[in-house]
């Protein structure tokens, strides 16, 4: 469960990091996050009036002993969440937002993340009504658990990353091998 809560008003912001999930009932809170690779799901029961969005940053389960940054995991604790709060897994719709791919040249975690959130959905037989997937930009995510509503921002992608600036370095001399050996 997420820990943090801001106030704005009559609605609130709760933050939901990396590995937590958050399931309400209340008409004021605002369930927040910024996504890169990583995938939120923002599920909810129209009719009961309870909805709850999940963060996590790998697909599968490889036995770490974080679980909740698991896909499988978090999903799971999304929906049964969701159901012991009085929602009826018949009537849950869900939007998905994230899976972008943040670094040129590395494996696609993101594209991973969003074929898996997409088909865990599929396979649970919970319709996908809105999703924002890929791209190279992260996002933050505002989510009205009761409405359903979702705010969607891309944060503007950093030009100088530490990746972009060690490929712009020249590739150190290459030394010339005379025979000696250097000890250090």
């Amino acid at each position: 469960m997420a820990k943090s809560a801001l106030t704005t008003g009559d609605e609130y912001r709760i933050l939901v990091v990396q590995g937590e999930y958050v399931v309400t009932d209340d008409p004021n809170a605002v369930l927040v996050t910024l996504l890169g690779s990583c995938v939120a799901a923002c599920m909810r029961d129209p009719v009961s009036g309870v909805g709850g969005l999940n963060h996590f940053l790998l697909p599968g389960d490889d036995n770490r002993n974080d679980q909740m940054r698991h896909g499988v995991h978090a999903m799971e604790l999304l929906v049964n969440g969701l159901l012991a709060r009085g929602a009826r897994k018949d009537r849950l719709e869900a939007k998905i937002f994230g899976g972008a791919k943040m670094v040129t040249g590395l494996t696609d975690v993101g594209r991973q993340n969003a074929l898996f959130a997409e088909r865990f959905l599929q396979r649970e037989g919970i319709p996908v009504v809105g999703s924002s997937l890929g791209g190279e930009q992260a996002r933050r995510i505002q989510y009205w658990p009761v409405s359903g509503r979702v705010r969607q921002l891309f944060v503007e992608k950093q030009v100088d990353t530490v990746f972009e600036t060690e490929r712009r370095r020249p590739a150190p001399p290459v030394p010339v091998n005379d025979g000696a050996v250097e000890l250090f």
